[in-house]
C-alpha cells in the first residue's frame, strides 16, 4: 500500500464529509425520500475511504463499494413503488457498509483515521433530530446565503490564478478572494446563528451577532431606534458596546488566519482593548438589567455584489498600504489606516497582516496600524450615534468610547513601533 499521509487523509476526509452534508441538507429541504442529510455524508465519507484502499487492495474495491449503493438505491426505489407510505430511507445500509470499510481501513490505514471516521458516523446517526430540526428551520433566504457562500468559497476561489500581478507585486487574485471568503464566512455563520437563534435572541446575543456580522450597521440601527424612543438607550448602549467589543476579537481572528506569527505581536494591545470594551458592556449590563433587544435586520453577507465590492476595497487598501510604505515611509501609513479604517477595519486588517507575513511590514508597525483603524472606525460609529441617535444614548455610550480611545491613544504613544 502506498501508504497516505495521515494530514491527506483527514483533509480528504473532512472535504468529503463537508460536501456530503452540503449535498445531503439541498435534498433534506427538498423532502427526498430515499435519501437526506446523514446518508449522503455516510455515504460521501464511505466513497473517500474505499478510494484510499485502492493501495492496499487493489481498485476493485471502489467498484465493490460503487455496486452496493447501486444496489441500496435500487431497494430503496423498488419498495418506494411497491409502497408510497413505505420510508426508504438507506441511512442503516450505508452506515453498515461505511463500518465495514472503516474495519478495513483500520488494518491498511492510519487507525487514527479510522478512528475517527467510526466516532465521526455514531455521532451523525445520533444527531437525527438535531439534523433534520436545522434544515426545518433554514428559510429560503438562509440557504441562498448558504448556496452565495459556496459559489464564493467552492467555485470562484479554487480558479483564480494564485500569482501576483501589478507594481509592488501585492496583487494576488485567489490570495485577495481568500480574504473575501474569510471575511463572508465569519459574517455568515453569524447570520445564520441569527436566524436560528429567532425568538431566543436577547441583548447579549444582539450584541455578540451584531458585531460579527457588522458592528457599524448594528450601531447605526440601534442609534436609529433610540431616536424614536429614548427609553431604550440602555439596552442599546450595551448592544453598542458589545458589537464594538466583539470587533477586536473579529480583527484578531482574521490575523490569526491571515499571518498566524503576526498574532503573537498583535493579541496583546488588540485583545486588551477588546476586553475593555466587554468589561464597559458588563458594567452597562448590570445598571440595566436583561431587557430584551432584538437584533437590527441583517443583510445577507453573502451576496455576491458586496463580497466583490469587499474583494475591490480589499485589494485597493492592500495597493495603497504597499505604495505608502514604498513612497511615504512608515508614516504614511498611518494616513492610510485611518482614512480605510472610517468605515471597513476588516480590509485595512488583512492588508497589514499580509504586508506582515511577507516581511514587508514590521509586526510592531503592524498591529499600530489595524489599531489607528480601530480607533477611526470607533470615531465613526460615535459620530454616527451623534447624529442618527438620541441624546441619551450618546451620553451613555460617551464614557466608554473616550476611555477606549484614550487607552488605545496611550497604547500607541507608550509602544516603541513609532519610526
Amino acid at each position: 500500500m502506498s501508504q497516505i499521509d495521515l494530514g491527506t487523509a483527514f483533509r480528504q476526509l473532512g472535504i468529503s464529509l463537508a460536501l456530503g452534508l452540503l449535498i445531503g441538507l439541498q435534498r433534506e429541504r427538498v423532502a427526498a425520500r430515499l435519501a437526506g442529510f446523514r446518508t449522503f455524508a455516510l455515504a460521501a465519507v464511505f466513497g473517500t475511504l474505499t478510494a484510499q484502499l485502492v493501495g492496499a487492495l487493489g481498485a476493485w474495491i471502489v467498484a465493490a463499494g460503487l455496486f452496493g449503493l447501486v444496489g441500496i438505491i435500487i431497494v430503496g426505489n423498488l419498495l418506494k413503488l411497491r409502497n408510497p407510505d413505505t420510508d426508504a430511507g438507506q441511512t442503516t445500509e450505508v452506515a453498515l457498509l461505511l463500518t465495514f470499510v472503516v474495519g478495513a481501513y483500520l488494518v491498511v490505514g492510519p487507525p487514527a483515521v479510522a478512528i475517527a471516521v467510526g466516532a465521526g458516523a455514531a455521532v451523525l446517526l445520533w444527531a437525527k433530530p438535531q439534523l433534520h430540526d436545522f434544515a426545518g428551520r433554514l428559510g429560503e433566504q438562509d440557504f441562498r446565503a448558504i448556496m452565495q457562500f459556496v459559489l464564493i468559497s467552492g467555485v470562484i476561489l479554487p480558479v483564480l490564478p494564485d500569482r501576483t500581478y501589478g507594481p509592488f507585486a501585492v496583487l494576488n487574485p485567489r490570495h485577495i478572494w481568500w480574504m473575501v471568503v474569510l471575511v463572508v464566512g465569519v459574517g455568515l455563520a453569524a447570520y445564520v446563528g441569527n436566524k436560528l437563534l429567532g425568538s431566543r435572541r436577547g441583548t447579549l446575543v444582539a450584541g455578540l451577532l451584531g458585531g460579527a456580522i457588522s458592528s457599524t450597521a448594528t450601531t447605526v440601527a440601534a442609534a436609529k431606534r433610540t431616536r424614536a424612543a429614548p427609553e431604550a438607550s440602555g439596552t442599546a448602549a450595551i448592544v453598542v458596546c458589545l458589537s464594538a467589543g466583539v470587533v477586536f476579537l473579529r480583527v484578531l481572528i482574521e490575523i490569526a488566519v491571515a499571518a498566524p506569527e503576526f498574532l503573537a505581536v498583535a493579541a496583546l494591545p488588540i485583545g486588551s482593548l477588546g476586553g475593555l470594551f466587554l468589561l464597559l458592556a458588563a458594567l452597562l449590563w448590570t445598571r440595566r438589567g436583561r431587557e430584551e433587544e432584538p437584533l437590527p435586520p441583517q443583510e445577507n453577507p453573502s451576496e455576491l455584489k458586496p463580497a466583490l465590492l469587499f474583494g475591490l476595497l480589499y485589494g485597493v487598501v492592500l495597493f495603497s498600504t504597499a505604495a505608502a510604505r514604498e513612497l511615504l515611509g512608515v508614516r504614511g501609513l498611518y494616513a492610510v489606516s485611518a482614512l480605510s479604517g472610517l468605515t471597513d477595519v476588516d480590509a485595512i486588517t488583512l492588508s497589514t497582516a499580509q504586508m506582515v507575513r511577507i516581511g514587508r511590514l514590521d509586526g510592531e508597525v503592524g498591529w499600530h496600524l489595524v489599531l489607528v483603524a480601530l480607533l477611526s472606525n470607533l470615531l465613526f460609529k460615535g459620530a454616527a450615534i451623534a447624529v442618527l441617535g438620541s441624546p441619551r444614548l450618546l451620553a451613555r455610550i460617551a464614557g466608554p468610547f473616550l476611555l477606549a480611545l484614550a487607552v488605545g491613544a496611550v497604547l500607541l504613544v507608550l509602544s516603541a513601533g513609532w519610526t
